[in-house]
């Protein structure tokens, strides 16, 4: 549900079809509260706002263990990667952002009692538009992992998915 310029989002533990380039187009360029609720017009708006006013924008992609954070921001960036003007270099930088997400997940993703693949971390990435609004880079300002994890996990729980990776191997 919308609550303002607000977007709530429940996670519904099972694959939804509403994050398909078809729903991408839908919500492109549309005015906010045209469509019904969903992560591409909070994605869409931000953009549209961003690019008319010349000014910095953010979403901020809060909730419980377990809402879809992470899930959010990735639907968020293959938004991006789908919708924005591109050229070959701009489409290696989008890569770029769009396949560091699995390394980070293993360095900060772990076992929990609620979630056998919970993120156990935060992050503040930027992604940084030219003039024309097309994505030119991003990087990740903070990446805080929680640290009591790496030396202690309760019962039932794991370590950061990593570690598991490396004996593995």
């Amino acid at each position: 549900t919308y609550i303002g310029s607000l977007l709530v989002s429940v996670n519904p533990y099972q694959e939804l079809d509403i994050y398909t380039v078809t729903q991408m187009k839908l919500y492109r360029g549309v005015n906010f509260f045209e469509l019904p609720p969903h992560l591409y017009a909070i994605a869409d708006n931000a953009y549209r706002v961003m690019c008319s006013e010349y000014n910095n924008h953010f979403i901020l992609i809060s909730g419980e263990s377990g809402a879809g954070k992470t899930e959010a921001s990735k639907k968020i960036l293959q938004y991006y990667a789908v919708t924005c003007p591109t050229t070959e270099q701009l489409q290696t930088v989008r890569d770029r952002l769009l396949l560091s997400n699995p390394v980070l997940e293993a360095f900060g993703n772990a076992k929990t009692l609620r979630n056998d693949n919970s993120s156990r971390f935060g992050k503040y990435m930027d992604i940084q538009f030219d003039f024309k609004g097309a994505p030119v880079g991003g990087h990740i300002l903070s990446y805080l992992i929680e640290k009591s994890r790496v030396v202690h996990q309760n019962h039932g729980e794991r370590n950061f998915h990593i570690f598991y990776q490396l004996l593995e191997g």
